[in-house]
């Protein structure tokens, strides 16, 4: 099963779900969409592994140009609206729950995942560039906001390096 929408009236038992799922902190990636609550789950080990990796690979970049890294943060208006990218730059340290832009969000693919649903989102927000990484294709790919949607680029104009550049340094798992 892919996907469930419930529709209001939510029934108790559901409800009971989502509570228990933020009282036992299984919550954290989880979504909502314009009032529509995404049950995601965490990201299993090589989604982790990797996104350690691409941590170490884009601090030195990100710092030398000013951002600060940020993981598993909710990128939106308020608790009826929200994202939660893999991780994120920001130009200030967040301090708020809800995190009104970033200057660049990172989305490992994980099967059946939203990342592509995402980008009309993100660019609403103001994210300038959406960096995808796809472990089964060992592929990473660079998007740059250009009118109110995202175009491919070959190279991050924010952090100066190719999308060749970090595949050839990251040690993809097996």
């Amino acid at each position: 099963m892919k996907s469930v929408l419930v529709h209001e009236p939510v029934p108790a038992e559901i409800e009971a779900v989502i509570q228990r799922r933020q009282a036992l902190g299984q919550d954290r990636f989880d979504e909502v969409w314009g009032g529509v609550y995404h049950v995601t789950p965490g990201p299993g080990g090589p989604h982790a592994y990797l996104l350690n990796r691409l941590n170490v690979l884009l601090d030195p970049a990100a710092t030398a140009a000013g951002l600060i890294g940020a993981t598993g943060f909710n990128l939106g208006s308020g608790p009826d609206d929200y994202r939660v990218p893999d991780c994120g730059f920001l130009r200030t340290i967040p301090t708020e729950v809800w995190v009104p832009s970033a200057v660049i969000v990172v989305e490992i693919l994980s099967p059946d995942d939203e990342t592509y649903e995402k980008f009309d989102f993100y660019a609403h927000h103001g994210v300038e560039e959406i960096f995808v990484v796809d472990p089964t294709e060992r592929s990473f790919h660079i998007w740059q906001r250009s009118a109110g949607s995202y175009l491919q680029a070959a190279s991050s104009d924010l952090l100066r390096f190719s999308e060749d550049d970090l595949v050839e340094a990251i040690v993809w798992p097996a």
